[in-house]
């Protein structure tokens, strides 16, 4: 009984250290496997193979959970199958690891207008903007979507008001 504090307080000083660990790796080191599937994920996309090109991805995320690029390509895919929403998403992963992340600011842009939200593309574009410093072909695009306001394909049909008459 006595010893139970000292033992605890032991424990506790123990569990508290840290241990250096041979597998961490820094940062802006992605795992070459990672990587590996993020190209082949981006040859499936390319041949329009969506569900392939998603698969590839995300256990390129699953092997790297920092795989920026990983992320940015997921909402390019789900931008292409008209899931703006899920885009949206996966760039705020992306840019949750790297807030200054041109692509991922370019694609959450597009998305935006994509869903009708053109007071939040704006924003996204000043900020892409002012991450470029200089002309930049991602802020380009981004004001001529902006610009162009979403597809027709995306565009939701005005609801008619259905009104009664007696």
């Amino acid at each position: 009984m006595r010893l139970s504090p000292l033992v605890l307080v032991f424990g506790l000083a123990a569990s508290s250290m840290a241990m250096p660990g041979n597998s961490q790796r820094s940062d802006d080191q992605i795992a070459p496997r990672s990587v590996a599937l993020l190209k082949q994920g981006e040859t499936a996309a390319a041949a329009g193979k969506y569900i392939e090109a998603d698969d590839n991805f995300e256990t390129a995320l699953a092997i790297d959970p920092r795989n920026r690029a990983a992320f940015v390509a997921m909402a390019r895919v789900a931008a292409k199958q008209k899931l703006y929403g899920q885009s949206i998403r996966f760039t705020n992963k992306a840019l949750a690891l790297e807030p200054t992340d041109r692509s991922a600011l370019a694609v959450q842009g597009q998305a935006l207008v994509e869903l009708g939200a053109f007071a939040r593309a704006r924003e996204v574009l000043a900020k892409l903007q002012k991450v470029c410093a200089g002309p930049c072909p991602e802020a380009g695009a981004l004001s001529a979507t902006i610009a162009r306001g979403p597809t027709l394909a995306s565009a939701k049909p005005a609801i008619k008001a259905k009104t009664k008459t007696n």
